[in-house]
């Protein structure tokens, strides 16, 4: 059986919380071991954060002159499924996209040094997950894609492995 879910909220830092606890509880009736839950709670925060602060610029505030109009500062969008004990995760944003990938994707790059960003997010992504896929273009936004097994050592342990 296939389950599905989706959210969709602003792209402010507040929210990063809620999609890691929000996917984390939707996997949570596979019962999946304390490790491979923070694995994707990690993974979920990484991916949420890069598309709030490189994205969206990490937008907040109010606007000028706006009488107390808050920034609109984008959405953020997370879609998980699961099918036959495999988690798959989207999150996408319609930022301002990634110029280079690859090499966003290498250990210790950032693009936000005077934020104290480590450059780790994607090798966070990448290590905590089986699969990841990042697709990005500047000026579209980025989608990127996880997958985890969940349940995969009690599969192995019950088969004599």
């Amino acid at each position: 059986m296939k389950n599905e879910m989706e959210l969709i909220f602003d792209a402010v830092s507040d929210n990063e919380s809620f999609a890691r606890v929000a996917v984390a509880a939707f996997l949570t009736h596979l019962n999946p071991t304390l490790e491979e839950m923070a694995d994707i709670k990690t993974a979920v925060s990484e991916a949420v954060t890069n598309s709030i602060i490189h994205g969206y610029g990490n937008l907040e505030g109010l606007e000028p002159g706006g009488e107390g109009c808050p920034v609109n500062p984008g959405k953020v969008r997370v879609c998980c499924s699961l099918e036959d004990g495999m988690l798959h995760i989207l999150v996408e944003d319609k930022g301002k996209g990634i110029e280079d990938v690859e090499r966003a994707m290498e250990p210790l790059f950032t693009t936000r040094p005077e934020l104290e960003r480590s450059g780790m997010g994607f090798a966070f992504m990448e290590a905590f997950t089986d699969e990841l896929q990042v697709e990005s273009a500047p000026g579209q936004g980025t989608v990127v894609r996880m997958s985890k097994k969940i349940g995969a050592e009690d599969q192995d342990a019950g088969s004599g492995i």
